[in-house]
């Protein structure tokens, strides 16, 4: 019945959108005087003024399944403002309850994960912001939020703000004594690995990250509430650190528990955190890892079905698709050293379209001295072409111009950009996560 409903106000939505030019809020005012459907929709959602939480997160569940559904099913512009507004009128007509701010922090999550797949990140950001002014919200929705700020800071290259706020949740969480006891445990350890990652992205793997992850083995259980973004972040640190056999089982333990439910707590995950990204992040880590281990066949097709996962989810012109698009390329670059082979026309094209999918800027372009989104993996791209470049007589100074440019806004603390490239010791192999676009 909800379900219905929810069809019917993205069409009155989509008819609005189409005959109208009005601002977002005018339009939202339309859909809801127009459509009956919105009406009861409404009764059925908020009921009295006095609904009880537990409905109101229920629904709440189901609007954002529908919302996100239709918004990822037809990859439109369209489609992704109809879901916008449908989560948005939610929001309006929940406020002023406080047992209904768990069911508002979830639809901003949601909200959040939208702008961020249309790309728009500041938004994005600013979404998450407004759940931490709920001051009656449950400690696993403000987790949420918080897990979804640190990791789109960290993707915008606020690497100082990423760690302030990973710190605070790390803090809090450790004081607090409130809620169920293994609830809390997991909430802790998504804030020590939240933790772990900022300082894994800062390069301080042997003081605080190592600290943090500690041997990687125990600090989480097989549920899948408890497995993924945090068993990735331990993946990763052991990959950095050369540790490749654990980095593979726990890579393999995350696609396993994502592949069989990939929604799991789908709610109370955002942005680049949200399951989708994790499993991506966990399928192109561990192709990576095959790669650096030589096994090239094996990590042609995990990187494949990465791919084919990024495509699928944000669509094919998506700077998602770029980052994997950059990691195939490395891949081949290190099967042709290691093998005596040549596959410098493969790279060159994966590189040229990976490097226009992350709207990487001319060289000449000012944005180089600026913050750039996605920088560490432009600059990856933009090395390994230069690469390509420099060995082609004719192509030689602009391959000299391209890698003076890429080693000039590469930041990375724990190794050159040369060193990236080269992959000659295990425990110096970057290690690209999709969720962030950082090269750790």
């Amino acid at each position: 019945m909800v379900q219905a409903m929810l069809q019917n106000v993205v069409r009155a939505a989509s008819r609005a959108t189409t005959k109208t030019k009005k601002p977002k809020f005018a339009v939202l005012a339309a859909i809801s005087c127009r459509s009956n459907d919105m009406a009861a929709l409404e009764a059925k959602f908020y009921g009295t003024i006095g609904v009880d939480e537990p409905h109101s997160k229920l629904v709440a569940h189901q609007m954002i399944q529908y919302a996100l559904g239709h918004a990822r099913s037809h990859k439109s512009g369209d489609s992704y403002t109809e879901s916008l507004m449908v989560l948005e009128q939610g929001i309006s007509n929940l406020r002023g309850s406080d047992s209904t701010e768990d069911a508002l922090g979830m639809l901003m999550l949601a909200i959040s994960t939208l702008l961020y797949e249309r790309g728009e990140l500041q938004d994005s950001i600013e979404k998450l912001q407004m759940v931490h002014e709920l001051g009656s919200a449950s400690l696993d929705v403000k987790v949420a939020a918080w897990e979804a700020l640190i990791g789109l800071k960290l993707e915008a290259g606020q690497d100082v703000s990423s760690l302030v706020l990973a710190n605070d949740c790390f803090q809090l969480l450790n004081s607090s004594a409130v809620g169920n006891g293994s609830v809390l445990g997991v909430l802790k350890s998504r804030a020590k690995a939240n933790k772990g990652l900022t300082h894994l992205v800062l390069g301080e793997l042997k003081s605080a990250a190592e600290a943090l992850f500690g041997s990687g083995e125990g600090d989480f259980e097989d549920g899948t509430d408890q497995i993924g973004n945090i068993a990735l972040s331990h993946g990763e640190f052991s990959h950095a650190t050369g540790k490749f056999s654990l980095a593979k089982d726990l890579y393999e333990k995350v696609i396993l528990a994502k592949t069989e439910n990939v929604s799991d707590n789908s709610c109370l995950a955002s942005s680049n955190m949200i399951s989708e990204e994790v499993l991506l992040g966990a399928t192109c880590a561990l192709g990576q890892l095959l790669s650096h281990s030589g096994k090239f066949d094996e990590a042609e097709e995990l990187l494949t079905k990465a791919l084919t996962q990024a495509e699928s989810h944000f669509g094919s012109s998506h700077p998602k698709v770029g980052v994997i698009l950059t990691c195939i390329a490395l891949m081949y670059k290190h099967k042709s050293k290691l093998e005596a082979s040549s596959a410098i026309l493969i790279q060159e094209g994966l590189y040229r379209r990976a490097l226009d999918l992350l709207k990487a800027p001319p060289l000449d372009s000012q944005d180089s001295d600026n913050e750039l989104g996605k920088q560490d993996v432009i600059a990856l791209a933009r090395g390994g072409y230069a690469e390509i470049l420099c060995i082609q007589q004719k192509r030689k100074g602009e391959g000299e111009r391209t890698r003076k440019w890429a080693e000039a806004i590469w930041r990375n603390r724990r190794m050159s950009l040369a060193e990236a490239l080269e992959i000659s010791q295990p425990f110096k192999s970057p290690v690209v996560d999709s969720r962030i676009c950082r090269v750790l």
